[in-house]
């Protein structure tokens, strides 16, 4: 099976125990293939000849496609990885799993100092108690797989705005340091709305401490996107959308500093850079 508009490029190739990585270089169906923590490995597994392998990568099931006679694994790296080599676990049916490893390089993110009330950065005891119970949720939106993958892995922008490049920021909240920024603040008016950027299902909508009123989208094979701090949300768990639909609005609901969304894009269970998965900028989504 052949998806229409895949192109692959070996850019590594030859190294001991290195898988070549395909590079999508002009295609407008593949994310852009960046190597880093927070980036997109794509990695070949073997002939279409045999079916398709289960491929796992820090434990999490990775999406593979096939494109004419090869599979390739679409693989999300995670920020939180150090450069250096990793590897996936390939398992072909009827045949013992291989590990095959790929090269990590390193890239340095910027900082970012920002003020937000004091409670929100040293919670209270109930307020610990909520982020808890509401990271078991966010996980298990994260970790949902569905079949079959996403027909495209290049994404519309979901809301009309600039977009900034605060992916993999450090986060600094009132000179104490958290975790990198894990999505890209795009910046727009309160009630702005926001559109789905691929065909998919609601995995699940909320209102999150950090996060604010929160949608989830599973598109397929592991490819979940997430809008956070919106005003208003106007879909409902189990709901599909078309490219295009509105999700709801823009808002600074959670931590947040101002009006804008916030989006994630999650591949097997990782952020990677949703700037990966955008053409050009546009003025609107």
């Amino acid at each position: 099976m052949r998806r229409a508009g895949y192109a692959w490029v070996a850019c590594i190739a030859g190294l001991p125990g290195l898988l070549r990585v395909a590079a999508a270089c002009s295609q407008p169906d593949l994310p852009q293939v960046e190597a880093v923590p927070g980036g997109v490995v794509i990695l070949d597994v073997g002939a279409t000849t045999a079916p398709a392998p289960d491929v796992r990568y820090d434990e999490h099931r990775v999406m593979v496609l096939a494109d004419d006679d090869r599979w390739r694994a679409i693989v999300g790296i995670p920020l939180a990885i150090k450069p250096g080599e990793q590897a996936v676990r390939i398992a072909h049916p009827g045949e013992e799993p291989r590990h095959e490893t790929f090269n990590v390089g390193p890239k340095k993110y910027s900082v970012q100092r920002l003020k937000v009330p004091p409670a929100q950065v040293n919670l209270s005891k109930e307020d610990l108690e909520r982020v808890a119970k509401e990271r078991v949720r966010i996980d298990a939106a994260l970790v949902t797989w569905s079949d079959p993958g996403p027909e495209s892995l290049r994404l519309a922008q979901p809301v009309a705005g600039p977009r900034s490049s605060s992916f993999g920021l450090r986060r600094v909240f009132n000179n104490e340091s958290r975790n990198p920024h894990s999505g890209m603040d795009i910046a727009a008016d309160t009630g702005t709305p926001i559109h789905a950027p691929a065909p998919g299902t609601v995995v699940d909508t909320g209102n999150y401490f950090f996060n604010g009123n929160t949608v989830f989208i599973d598109h397929g094979a592991g490819l979940i996107t997430m809008y956070c701090h919106m005003s208003e949300i106007d879909v409902q768990p189990g709901q599909k959308v078309a490219t295009g639909d509105v999700l709801g609005k823009v808002g600074a609901s959670g931590r947040a500093t101002g009006p804008h969304l916030h989006w994630g894009v999650s591949l097997n269970r990782a952020f990677v850079d949703p700037a990966l998965f955008l053409g050009p900028p546009t003025a609107s989504p």
